[in-house]
């Protein structure tokens, strides 16, 4: 039996991630998709809803908030580019607390979370296809940006700089271990306290620096031993 899911959030390309990341589960359906609690409130009085996949940062009333006024909620995983609610979401008992961009390895631990919790078969993960992207906030927009398409992430203190193969950089308030981890086991590679690189896109290599599109970018002493271990076995 598929697991009924409804997605609320005032981002359609948030929507449309999730909707891509739920078709690789089989177990999984998208019963329905909406902008507004308003709206969210008319679908769980009319319809079965198992998973709600929730934004917290909406028009008129919080996903928090509005998750407090529901009687019998379903299981909620929260969705969101803020960090600030984390403590409060989770004196809800909700299932998990994604933060935006969610990649699919992360969504993919909240549904194995969700499942165990409730007794279900845990599906195999499927190839995550090349098409796969992230959604990163930067000034007033969400750009999508498809993984594959990373040459490699620079820190900029709280924010990242996000290089891509068409030369566009896309400088977002994020922090480097934050995105490290997002694309971990997504051939994503720490070499360096300020750098992070797509390891498909390297096309030379020291044992200083590795070469990623032309731009030489430094190994960092304490990344070093990790990172020549890594060079030597794609030599």
């Amino acid at each position: 039996m598929k697991i009924k899911c409804l997605l609320v959030d005032d981002e359609p390309l948030a929507i449309k991630l999730i909707e891509n990341h739920i078709s690789k589960i089989d177990s999984l359906q998208v019963v329905a998709t909406c902008n507004n609690a308003i709206k969210a409130f008319e679908i769980l009085s009319t319809q079965e809803i198992d998973l709600l996949f929730l934004d917290i940062k909406m028009p008129n009333i919080t996903g928090i908030d509005f998750l407090k006024t529901i009687k019998n909620p379903p299981k909620t995983i929260f969705t969101t580019a803020y960090r600030d609610y984390a403590i409060e979401s989770y004196d809800l008992e909700v299932v998990d607390y994604l933060l935006k961009p969610i990649t699919f390895e992360r969504f993919f631990k909240s549904i194995d979370k969700f499942l165990r919790a409730n007794s279900l078969i845990v599906p195999e993960k499927k190839e995550v296809l090349k098409d796969e992207f992230i959604l990163v906030k930067s000034g007033n927009k969400h750009h999508k940006i498809k993984i594959d398409q990373i040459l490699f992430i620079e820190s900029l203190k709280d924010y990242i700089k996000i290089h891509t193969v068409n030369d566009k950089r896309i400088v977002s308030k994020y922090k480097i271990g934050e995105i490290e981890e997002e694309l971990a086991h997504k051939n994503f590679l720490r070499v360096h306290r300020s750098y992070v690189i797509n390891t498909n896109k390297i096309s030379a290599f020291t044992i200083n620096d590795i070469e990623v599109n032309s731009v030489e970018i430094p190994i960092g002493a304490s990344y070093k031993d990790k990172v020549i271990t890594f060079l030597k076995n794609i030599v």
